[in-house]
């Protein structure tokens, strides 16, 4: 009889391996072979001096004052006629909203549908007590070492700058697009866009404009940030997370801290244990929807246990995904996460404040929305704390289909000029001004064609920000390919 249930049990791990084995191999490469690019001279120099110019225009948006820095501002549009005459000369230009610009390429076809490329020209300011740390003063906009350093070099004007150099080199040449081109460029996206793109899309709306697709800014090629490949990863975003941020408030009775009443029934200790619950009893992960696209796609060009994994998620789900929650980075891909950001009670060390008030931001998953967040924040906090949403909130976008038209010519563009970089979906888990043109079309991508190394994460909203030259450069053939792309029949 033992011997039996051994044989059993042998013969069903034997065809297990089989099938983990069978389903590995079958697993083909899912990265498409197209012919290179023609190649395209770019004065790599005569651009990074452009984008050096642009920095050193402190554009600093805020979010309570429309007017700040607004002479910076009108000094950048100034300086983006003066370097780029042609696109001056052969787009309208209008300012949307104080200091978003709207240039439109009007194409040969009145029937194709427009497309929209997005870079925003507004930057965060510097962290005070910071600035002595940068290697170059944050808007001296210096050119050194194979980079231009500073504030906005990747964030974002530096797509900016391209996609500008891109239409101008093919204006130079005669070029016509067959599909109307819009390029925008809010001057508001690090506080919310609500002034410029949220208006220029209500303009578009206005006059009737349906979007064959939308490009920003968002994810990169990704250069060693991947465990298990060896080649860079360009990963594009198809979807974006939704935003809230929850202000929880809790009353306690106030008195003197040399008699103080029993524990738990202060306004700190009871603010405290809602948000330990919070922080503990965060919404579920699961490698479903974008995630899980992303490492199917992925796991074909993997070797070792990582590939048998990734190919085999019907059985290492589970072990997949406790693996990805240890990582800040690859937890935010599964699930909507929580930041405990803000606590506030008290203003004298012997007093016991009456009340005590925190601030938690959630970044919320395709498929959920603020009210099931909400509804969570409720079922965890309990009665007696009072929980109220925070102005700017906004619900998840929509995903846009990798099987469409728009995702395939990106794809397309990006295997033609590196065909060493991995193309993949992925889910952007910051926020982007794309997000107010979900009712202009259903395929919106956020990615540029920026390398960025694990040493590189930190520089994004934070000390010594830089993009290599050479990189500029590239991104300049791509946006100058893309366009290309967008004329030639559909294969």
């Amino acid at each position: 009889m033992i011997k039996r249930v051994l044989s059993g049990l042998l013969a069903l791990v034997v065809l297990l391996v089989v099938a983990v084995t069978v389903n590995t191999l079958r697993q083909g490469s899912r990265q498409i072979d197209v012919p290179a690019a023609p190649p395209l001279a770019v004065d790599e120099k005569a651009v990074a001096e452009k984008l050096a110019g642009a920095i050193r225009l402190q554009t600093v948006s805020s979010l309570t004052d429309p007017e700040a820095n607004a002479a910076e501002f009108l000094k950048f549009h100034a300086y983006l006629q003066e370097r780029f005459p042609r696109v001056h000369a052969s787009l309208k230009r209008e300012l949307v909203g104080g200091y978003a610009l709207l240039y439109t390429w009007t194409g040969t076809d009145a029937r194709a549908k427009p497309i929209a490329l997005m870079a925003h020209h507004d930057v965060v300011p510097i962290e005070p007590g910071t600035e002595g740390k940068w290697k170059s003063s944050p808007f001296a906009g210096e050119i050194r070492d194979g980079f231009v350093w500073g504030r906005g070099a990747w964030d974002d004007k530096g797509n900016l700058i391209a996609q500008l150099e891109a239409i101008e080199t093919l204006l130079a040449g005669g070029f016509q697009p067959k599909q109307t081109v819009y390029v925008i460029s809010g001057a508001d996206e690090e506080v919310s866009g609500l002034r410029g793109a949220k208006a220029i899309a209500a303009l578009l709306k206005s006059r009737n404009v349906q979007l064959d697709f939308v490009l920003d800014e968002g994810l990169f090629i990704a250069d060693g940030l991947m465990p298990g490949l060896t080649r860079p990863v360009a990963i594009i975003g198809i979807a974006e997370k939704g935003y809230i941020s929850v202000v929880l408030k809790a009353t306690g009775t106030p008195g003197h801290a040399s008699a103080p009443p029993p524990p738990g029934n202060t306004a700190i200790s009871r603010i405290s244990a809602a948000l330990r619950k919070l922080d503990e009893e965060q919404l579920p992960a699961a490698m479903k929807g974008v995630a899980r696209e992303m490492f199917e796609t992925m796991a074909p060009e993997m070797s070792g246990f990582q590939r048998v994994a990734l190919s085999n998620l019907w059985l290492f789900g589970p072990i997949v995904q406790k693996q990805l929650e240890k990582s800040g980075s690859t937890n935010a891909m599964l699930r909507t996460t929580t930041a405990l950001t803000i606590v506030q009670a008290g203003n004298k060390d012997n007093v016991i404040p009456g009340q005590a008030e925190a601030v938690v931001n959630f970044r919320i998953m395709p498929g959920e929305t603020r009210q099931t967040v909400l509804a969570h924040v409720r079922s965890k906090v309990g009665e007696g704390i009072e929980v109220t949403e925070m102005q700017g909130a906004v619900d998840p976008t929509g995903i846009s289909p990798t099987e469409a038209a728009p995702y395939q010519t990106l794809n397309r563009t990006m295997r033609s000029l590196f065909p060493d970089v991995l193309v993949a979906p992925a889910l952007y888990v910051a926020g982007s001004d794309s997000h107010h043109f979900t009712g202009l079309t259903d395929n919106i991508y956020r990615f540029s064609p920026v390398r960025v190394k694990p040493e590189d994460l930190p520089r994004l909203h934070g000390t010594d920000e830089r993009i290599a030259t050479a990189n500029l450069a590239e991104l300049v053939r791509f946006y100058h390919q893309l366009l290309r792309n967008l004329n030639a029949p559909a294969s």
